[in-house]
């Protein structure tokens, strides 16, 4: 009997469409059960070592690089006995839903406009203690003093612009962008009580050019370029930045685009790996469901590249060539013979 892998697990990820379910892929497949699948799911133990280990294969990497962190979740609003699961805000959603957290880092060439994702942790702070700020400086220390990938920019979510992340980017001699909350406390001269940014005054001259604050609680002295960016009639985003040089607001609005990446890689890994569909009850099945579904991605990102085409063009092409089929030669016709 062959041996049963989790590459098994991700080639029926990587074909199946809608349903990812254990049961469906033992229901399709000749020599699988699901206790076979579910023993394996619940006995591996997959690590984000596997997807740092694969992507690295594929990374093109560049001086000019963009390291992005974030984190997602992963809707379980219908479950009530997957370990996993915690109640916790999703951007997404816009409210407070049950669902697994998962923080990201991806990787970003703007050379070859390619990104990749590089890393993750599982957010699950009832067994590890580990807060979302402790996964990002775990990957943060392997990128930086392990692996040592070469990048020149970091871009990060207002709920990670904390002083501890920001200074340890200035350590590493890197730039970072990031928005910061509307009652973010900033001043413009010692001499000058703080107030939010969102009731700073700004010059025509600032408006195009930013201008030079202190964030509260910072050591003295310390500042950043602070930017206004209207993107809507309904929003404004403050972002602030360590590139002093900066003095161009389409620019920082162009640099704080790319971390977009990110988003991308969450939605599309969730609508072409199953990465949220896993129905089992135990934390190490959704693990290693987790791990999969990264893995899985890694290898839609590299065949859409070679192909110039997209990953949800490349696995919609699968049903594709099965409607093709079907109509030459129909399994079920719809005329009597």
């Amino acid at each position: 009997m062959k041996k049963l892998t989790h590459w098994d697990y991700c080639q029926f990820l990587l074909v199946s469409q809608t349903n990812y379910t254990q049961t469906y892929f033992a229901d399709h497949s000749e020599q699988l059960s699901h206790d076979r699948i579910n023993r394996l799911m619940r006995e591996n133990k997959l690590t984000p070592l596997e997807l740092r280990q694969l992507v690295r294969q594929e990374l093109v990497l560049s001086e000019n690089g963009y390291v992005l962190f974030d984190d997602t979740v992963l809707d379980k609003s219908h479950s009530f006995a997957i370990e996993l699961v915690r109640r916790q805000w999703s951007g997404n959603a816009k409210k407070v839903i049950k669902g697994i957290g998962i923080v990201t880092c991806v990787y970003v060439n703007p050379d070859i406009d390619q990104f990749w994702v590089i890393d993750y942790r599982v957010y699950d702070p009832e067994r590890d203690g580990r807060s979302k700020l402790d996964h990002l400086f775990d990957m943060w220390r392997t990128i930086v003093h392990v692996q040592q990938l070469p990048f020149r920019t970091v871009l990060i979510d207002s709920w990670y612009a904390t002083m501890k992340v920001m200074k340890a980017i200035e350590k590493a001699d890197k730039i970072y962008y990031c928005p910061v909350k509307a009652n973010r406390q900033v001043t413009g001269s010692p001499d000058e009580a703080y107030q939010r940014v969102d009731s700073l005054t700004w010059t025509e001259a600032e408006v195009e050019s930013g201008k030079m604050v202190h964030l509260k609680k910072f050591p003295k002295g310390h500042q950043v370029k602070l930017f206004r960016i209207v993107l809507s009639t309904q929003r404004t985003d403050y972002v602030v930045t360590n590139d002093l040089s900066q003095d161009s607001a389409d620019a920082t609005r162009a640099e704080s685009a790319i971390r977009w990446k990110i988003e991308q890689f969450h939605r599309e890994a969730k609508q072409v790996t199953g990465l949220e569909s896993c129905q089992c009850r135990s934390q190490r099945a959704q693990r290693n469901h987790i791990a999969c579904a990264m893995l899985v991605w890694v290898r839609l990102n590299e065949l859409a590249q070679e192909a110039q085409t997209t990953v949800y063009q490349l696995k919609q092409g699968l049903l594709s060539s099965y409607m093709r089929d079907q109509l030459r030669q129909p399994s079920i016709s719809m005329l009597p013979a």
